[in-house]
């Protein structure tokens, strides 16, 4: 018999929220820098991991684009998404979609090619190696002009085949989502799922500006959806997906505590919520930590978590038979995996 931990640990899943790099842990960045010749102001991982210590989103985007600078060559953004990619399997990770911010990299001159050629051949190991199906989408920085993304956009269409999905991140106060209408409608008629950002460091209104003018499939973040029940109303009726990250909304002030996340609250009303890990080299855990630190301090059952996991493939875009057989799979653990009696409360 399994504890509420192990039950966590084995149970399959897929991850929606994730900045590839975001999780650049401190000794891989440290070693990438080196290996590139670059100063940095850490002098060890160490150092680096103290620095971690954010007091707002904006605080926190400061040190993540100081750290990206270590990633120049094309092995650079391969040994990233590679490093990812194994501790995602290992915490029985099946199904990933990954954001990536080529716009952080080709300001610094680091060419689009280079960008996507490491991070795609990555992938492409882990699909042959470690059992994972994988996505990428591509995110525009909403603190960057309108003009400069759609260059962004631009560029990346010749490399259409490698992305599924276009995004919109980075700073969400004072850049509404309607500063990207134009080109969300162009990415809507080329053909891509679009997700956004909203509801993080933004209320309710820009989740429903996202949703009312961006044409998205699934908001990232979404928390502050709660303050609107109109809204929650809504995305109860179309099951809009939520992508939560609870250890980063902790990290960043969003909530004092994990305690008082609204995650519980938001699965009771309906709300097609995933659990996901967001920046996890900076925010404390991947995504089994974020699963085992929610459910201890929430109290969520068993019942609870295989929901979240449930959610998590029905959210992706995957095509249906893919999902069915990872639900199916994940069916088939919630029935074979016994826990122990005083934590088998729902099953």
């Amino acid at each position: 018999m399994t504890t509420l931990a192990g039950f966590i640990a084995g149970m399959p899943k897929a991850e929606l929220h994730l900045h590839i790099e975001g999780t650049l842990e401190p000794e891989l960045m440290i070693e990438i820098g080196r290996r590139n010749g670059l100063e940095l102001p850490w002098p060890d991982a160490e150092s680096a991991r103290r620095a971690y210590n954010f007091r707002d989103l904006q605080s926190f985007l400061d040190i993540y684009y100081r750290a990206t600078s270590v990633l120049v060559h094309e092995e650079d953004f391969y040994d990233l998404t590679a490093a990812y990619l194994r501790k995602a399997a290992s915490q029985n990770v099946r199904h990933a979609e990954i954001f990536f911010d080529p716009q952080s990299h080709t300001a610094r001159g680091i060419a689009f090619e280079t960008v996507i050629r490491g991070i795609e051949g990555a992938l492409q190991d882990a699909r042959r190696s470690l059992n994972l199906s994988t996505k990428l989408i591509m995110c525009i920085l909403r603190h960057l002009s309108e003009r400069e993304g759609l260059e962004m956009f631009r560029q990346a269409l010749p490399w259409r085949r490698w992305i599924t999905g276009i995004g919109l991140d980075s700073a969400e106060r004072d850049n509404p989502p309607s500063r990207f209408r134009n080109l969300f409608e162009l990415a809507h008629r080329e053909g891509f799922l679009l997700v956004a950002h909203a509801g993080e460091e933004g209320g309710a209104p820009s989740v429903r500006e996202a949703l009312d003018t961006l044409q998205i499939s699934r908001i990232d973040h979404g928390v502050h959806c709660m303050e609107d029940d109109g809204l929650v109303a809504e995305l109860v009726r179309r099951q809009i997906p939520l992508t939560v990250c609870p250890l980063s909304n902790v990290r960043l002030r969003v909530f004092p505590s994990m305690r008082e996340h609204n995650l519980k609250r938001m699965l009771q009303r309906g709300l097609c919520v995933t659990l996901n890990s967001d920046d996890p080299a900076y925010f404390g855990g991947y995504v089994n930590e974020n699963y085992t630190e929610a459910a201890e301090a929430l109290g969520l059952l068993p019942g609870d978590l295989v929901q979240l996991a449930r959610n998590s493939f029905t959210a992706s875009s995957l095509g249906t038979l893919q999902k069915q057989l990872y639900l199916n799979e994940l069916r088939r653990y919630d029935i074979e995996t016994p826990l122990q009696p005083s934590e088998n409360r729902t099953r």
